[in-house]
């Protein structure tokens, strides 16, 4: 494992001191690589979230069913299909 050092205000070396007391770190390096691979997560996830936003549609989603409420879509159950009423006391 690689060393690296690193200069923190006397207010943010505190804070990493209290956070490595009170969450059961063994240490500010467990601490800070655990916040580091945080990091990675949330750009992978990000990642993965922008290229789903700039796919195209499936083929088998219509414009309708995507543009249909959910609370107005029918629920599909075992292999039959079950109304769902969007209206309070409208049973169908």
């Amino acid at each position: 494992m690689s060393t690296m050092n690193i200069s923190l205000p006397e207010e943010l070396k505190a804070f990493v001191d209290q956070q490595v007391g009170s969450r059961g770190y063994s240490s500010s390096s467990e601490y800070v690589r655990e916040l580091i691979r945080r990091e990675q997560d949330r750009e992978q996830l990000r990642a993965l979230i922008l290229d789903g936003a700039a796919s195209p549609l499936s083929a088998t989603l219509s414009w309708r069913s995507a543009s249909t409420p959910a609370r107005a879509r029918p629920i599909v159950s075992s292999d039959r299909m079950v109304k769902v009423s969007t209206r309070p006391g409208n049973t169908a």
